[in-house]
Parts: C-alpha cells; structure tokens; sequence
C-alpha cells in the first residue's frame, strides 16, 4: 500500500476537508466510550459549534466567482480508493446546512426525555461524519461506501428509539428498501469503473476521470436506472417510497427522519454525479421520470389528506415535494438547478422545523392523532408558529426560502415541458398548501380535545431556543437568498452548458 502525505491547496491553512469529516467522527467515538451524563451536554453543544465553525471559514474562504473545484485534498491509497476530495459551491451550501441541523439534532437530543442519550448523540455525530464524507467526495465508491454507513447508523435510530411496539415490520421495511437502493448504487458505480478500466486499463471511480469517457446510450441508460432507483430509494421518490411512511409512524418522531430527509444527499448525488455522467440517458428519459414525478405529486397530496396519523401526513408531504423538486431539476436548465438545489436546501430546514415540533407535541401528548390533538396553540403559541413557518416554506409562500426556489422552478418547468404540466405541479402545491395549513388547523386551532382538557406543560427555554433558531434561519434565508443564489451559481455554468448551451 502506498500512502504519501495528505496535500491540499493553498486556499485553506489545514485540510478543512479533512476535519470536516473525522472531527464528529472522533467526537462521536468519546461521547460514545467517554461521555459522562453531567458534561455531556456542553461538550455536544461545543462540537457541534465547532463544525459550524469550520464549515462557516470553508464558505468564507470559497470564491464563488470560479467554476472549478475547490479546497483539493489528495492522497493515494489503494488505486481506485484514493482519497481525493474537493467542494464546490452546492458542497459548501450542504455542508453549512448538515452542520447547522446536526447541531439542532444534538440540541433537541438534550431536550426530550430519551433513553441512552450518551449513544443516540454518539451515532448522531457518526451520521454527521457520513454526510460531510458524502458532501466532499469525488469518488463514487467511496461515496456509496459512506452512503451505506450513513444509513445503516440511521436505521440504527430509527430502531432502538423507536417510539412504537409495532416497530420490528417499519424496521425490516427499512432496511429492506436501503439495501436495495445501496445494491443498484453499487452496480451502477462498478459499471461505470469497469467501462473505465475497459478503455484505460485501470479501474477508477473518481468523478473527474469518469468524466472524460464515453458511453454509449445503451450503457449510459442501464447506469443511469441503476444510479437513478438506487438514489430514488433514499430521496424518496414515488413510486419508490414505501418505506417512508410506515417508519415514519413506528421509528422515532423527529432525529432520524430529520437525519434522513432534512438532509438531501440523494439529490445531491444526482446533480454531483448523474447528471454530469449521463447526459445522453437523463435527456433520453427525462419525461418519464417526470411523468412518475408528476403522478408522485398528486397521489402523495391526496393520501396526505386522508391520513389521522400526523407523522403519517408529514411523510407523504414529503413525497409530494420531492416530487416537485424533480421536476424542477428534471427541467434541466440553469434556472432549474438553482431552482432545484435552493428548494432542497429549504425543504431541509423546513421539514426540520415540522418534524422537530411533532415530536415535542408526541413527548408531551403522547398521541399524533389528529382527533385526539387540538387547541395546542392557546398552550404552545411558540409550536404553533414554528410549524406554520415551516409549513408555509415547503409550499413556498412569499417571504420563505420556498418562494425564490419554487419560482425558479416553475420558471424551468413551462419553458422545458409547456403550461399544462407545470400548472399540474402548481395545483399539486395548492393541494400541498390544503393539507399542511388544514393539519394547523386541527391540531393547533380546533377546539380542545377531552385529552388536551388537562394542562400541557409549557415549552423550556431550549425548546424555545430551538423554535426561534428554526424560525429566524427560515426567514433569513427566505429574505435574504441572494448570497447563497451566488454561491452555486457558477458551480452550475458547467452542468448547465452541458445540457442548454445557455441560461434562462
């Protein structure tokens, strides 16, 4: 094995990237082994501020007037294991935002009464580690190594806190769906190795160099379905989402789908590697993905609407959306990769914001029934408020980081694919908007339940603290979008070009 020393370019004093990655890592290995419960709390809370710290000089330090890859960090291991990792600036936007929920998760981790909450923090900073590694990578494998790891932490989660006796079935449906979607990853990236190989007489996996082969469209059309289902799986996407909403209702009520949806590493995947890889399959296919898109957005909103479980409902929300977001980034334009990426970013802290407010409802009532909940905003305003907020950024209301990025979407939308299916998107966010603000209704403003009669406790200052950190970045960023507009903006000229020739 040949291992040179690690070298990085001189824009950053250390190898950010590096750090980024191994810092929860070793944070999480102490917490796990070493923490004690009377400093436990301060030494998260510190980590945590720490990363967020890194991952702010990271965005400092970028220069978003370039297109090329940043920060370069590089040493040989194995062949097509080497390490090679670099950012641009949809990276930097995800690693802001990894730090930033991660650092909510371990907040709220602190807040509720959960058991073993030396090890649920641990396994949190070990998934946070698994993110950054994802968020960084320019080598596939290793980016479906890190995938698998991610996941299989998170139905780590999803298992041992789960809030539910019937939780073995949500369980094993996980794990089923992940494996499967891990297996197609795989395949799709030891094809794409071996095409390598085949033309160049070594195997790699690293982005820049698959970059520079040609495949046919017969091949790049099987690498594509196989990259595209193994990704789907984890974004979710219908009709491949069957999973999402049974662990939704038997898992736990907010750390591991806010780990596993706030956090949109699948579609990352296919505008960092995908779409870049296989032009000629994703133009080839581009309408039937957007037809399952289309159908995703109408059948996830009406089961929404009829479900009585509020874990339930926000599950297919979130089907429904991502339904949205495909085909904005399926319009395959520049205006619709801006788009694409700001909505995912939004749609992160926005369902952060609806899952983290479940869940201090549940640790409270005990119920996430929607007709044994109502009257909640006269007892918990602040709650309330959150999850309006929020609720209102997912459908992309004025004055949220959802209005810029659905614009901008169906912008894409009616000069890629015409009036008829974008005004079809757009009613299916007017039924979106239906069923979130009727939820608001039922559990914040009906009238007061017989199991709501008895006093609620009061939110804490952390919960407070919580809502309001949600709420202020929520409209911020909804505010003030522009920065982060500029960030990827020429990250995507190369993408763009590659598909248009032009901008909108």
């Amino acid at each position: 094995m040949n291992i040179t020393a690690i070298h990085w370019t001189s824009q950053a004093d250390y190898p950010v990237l590096l750090m980024l990655q191994i810092f929860p890592l070793a944070i999480a290995i102490l917490i796990y082994f070493f923490g004690g419960t009377k400093n436990i709390a301060g030494l998260s809370f510190l980590a945590s501020l720490i990363q967020l710290a890194q991952s702010i000089y990271l965005y400092l330090n970028y220069r978003p007037d370039l297109t090329a890859m940043q920060f370069t960090e590089h040493f040989n291991i194995i062949g097509a294991f080497d390490y090679h990792v670099a950012v641009d600036g949809i990276s930097v936007l995800m690693i802001m935002l990894t730090a930033v929920i991660s650092l909510m998760v371990a907040l709220y981790t602190h807040v509720i009464p959960v058991r073993n909450r030396n090890k649920l923090l641990a396994i949190g900073f070990a998934v946070e580690a698994a993110l950054m590694s994802q968020f960084v990578t320019l080598n596939l494998l290793w980016f479906v190594l890190f995938s698998t790891f991610y996941l299989f932490l998170v139905g780590l989660i999803l298992w041992r806190w789960s809030t539910s006796a019937e939780s073995d079935t949500a369980i094993t449906r996980y794990f089923q769906f992940m494996s499967m979607g891990i297996l197609l990853l795989l395949a799709g990236v030891f094809l794409l190795g071996w095409n390598y190989a085949d033309t160049h007489g070594v195997w790699s996996f690293d982005l820049i160099d698959l970059s520079r082969q040609t495949l046919s469209l017969e091949m790049q059309s099987i690498i594509f379905f196989l990259l595209f289902y193994g990704l789907a799986i984890r974004i979710p996407l219908f009709p491949l989402h069957g999973w999402l909403p049974i662990a939704a209702e038997h898992g736990t009520v907010a750390i591991a789908p806010v780990l596993l949806l706030g956090l949109k590493s699948g579609i990352y995947a296919l505008v960092h590697f995908v779409f870049p890889l296989l032009p000629d399959a994703v133009m080839h296919w581009q309408q039937y993905v957007v037809a399952f898109a289309v159908t995703g957005i109408f059948y996830a909103a009406l089961l929404a609407l009829m479900q009585q479980n509020l874990r339930r409902l926000i599950a297919f929300a979130v089907v429904s959306h991502t339904s949205i977001l495909i085909i904005g980034l399926f319009s395959l334009s520049h205006t619709a990769f801006q788009g694409g990426i700001m909505l995912s970013v939004n749609f992160g802290i926005a369902i952060t914001g609806l899952l983290f407010t479940t869940g201090f409802i549940y640790w409270r009532t005990r119920t996430m029934l929607l007709d044994k909940l109502g009257g909640l905003f006269d007892q918990l305003p602040l709650f309330g408020i959150t999850f309006f907020i929020a609720g209102l950024s997912i459908i992309g209301m004025p004055g949220t980081p959802g209005f810029d990025s659905l614009h901008l979407i169906l912008e894409a939308s009616i000069h890629r694919f015409g009036a008829l299916l974008t005004v079809a998107a757009a009613i299916g966010n007017v039924i979106a908007a239906g069923f979130l603000l009727w939820t608001f209704q039922r559990a914040f403003l009906s009238a007061t339940t017989e199991l709501n009669r008895k006093e609620v406790k009061p939110a804490n200052l952390q919960e407070k603290l919580l809502s309001l950190t949600i709420i202020g970045i929520l409209l911020v960023v909804g505010f003030y979008s522009e920065p982060w507009m500029k960030l990827i903006d020429n990250s995507l000229r190369n993408l763009s070009h590659l598909y248009t020739g032009h901008f909108y």
